[in-house]
């Protein structure tokens, strides 16, 4: 017995120090990524020195047109849709990115800009700060994975990664912020009122009749996925042209429970469009989104 309680005690003490030496390897490791990191950043070349707070709008053209955001109220806009759903993230990242602009090196003695396709450069970022300071970026040829930049006029070229414009080449659907959907099953659905053509049905999770249909409806609304837009901020003019006027809309309330707490939430069903989607909003958002006819008719219980 005396034997296998030493045996025991060994075990544990050779589990311990197995725990320590992985957490010692691993503060190694941290340690020596960050002094990768560090001295890395020591040997970068500074491009631009901004400080992102201080930018108030961004542009840029990456051959495609030209795409421009700016602040309202500390709040970043799209600038030709004010109105357009924006993920803050993007254009705060852009303006800390390009502001914080570090090159592998500076090129001395170098050749005319042209040279270096910057006489007409291939992409142009545009930052503009609240004392009125603009800051252009200019992106002309490619060698191996980096651009040759310079910025403003000062006739400096340097040799940039070709991931800083990675954040530039999101499509304005990618910059949408889309709409929380909440977590839906028959589980958690108390009651579901549907209002189509004048006519309303009204299915109760108390009703056991209606269990099955109850399920087929969570079944639909579990599926939702609002993912994809067809208009990012509709007007009450547009809203017919979607099937999603007061007369032609059918409409989905839905009261279930979050955290023991009793929420409602509101569907609108519009019409199809070519692919046959449909046309559907939520709440007062203003965006219409594009949902799947099988999932709809799901959630509106059709046979």
């Amino acid at each position: 017995m005396q034997c296998v309680k030493k045996n025991r005690a060994l075990f544990v003490l050779l589990g311990v120090l197995v725990v320590l030496l992985i957490a010692y390897f691993a503060l190694q490791s941290w340690n020596r990524r960050q002094a990768e990191k560090e001295k890395a950043e020591e040997e970068s070349v500074v491009v631009t020195d901004i400080d992102p707070d201080t930018v108030i709008a961004v542009s840029y053209d990456m051959g495609s047109g030209e795409r421009a955001f700016e602040k309202q109220d500390d709040t970043w806009v799209y600038t030709p849709d004010p109105d357009f759903p924006l993920d803050q993230s993007f254009p705060e990242t852009i303006a800390e990115d390009m502001g914080q602009l570090r090159a592998d090196r500076e090129l001395v003695d170098g050749d005319e800009l042209a040279d270096y396709g910057l006489e007409e450069p291939a992409y142009t970022v545009k930052l503009t700060q609240s004392d009125g300071t603009v800051t252009e970026i200019y992106y002309g040829n490619t060698v191996d994975d980096y651009y040759y930049v310079t910025v403003n006029d000062d006739g400096n070229v340097y040799t940039v990664s070709s991931t800083s414009v990675s954040d530039l080449t999101d499509s304005l659907a990618d910059m949408a912020q889309f709409d929380d959907y909440p977590s839906i099953g028959s589980g958690n659905i108390k009651k579901v009122v549907i209002t189509e053509n004048g006519e309303t049905t009204t299915y109760d999770s108390e009703n056991e009749e209606q269990s099955e249909d109850i399920s087929a409806i969570a079944g639909g609304l579990g599926a939702v996925s609002l993912s994809e837009a067809a208009d990012y901020s509709v007007t009450d003019a547009d809203l017919a042209g979607f099937g999603l006027d007061e007369a032609a809309c059918t409409t989905v309330e839905v009261t279930y429970t979050d955290d023991d707490e009793e929420k409602t939430m509101t569907l609108y069903i519009g019409g199809e469009d070519d692919d046959g989607s449909r046309y559907v909003m939520i709440n007062d958002s203003r965006i219409v989104y594009l949902i799947s006819d099988e999932i709809c008719g799901n959630i509106l219980n059709e046979d």
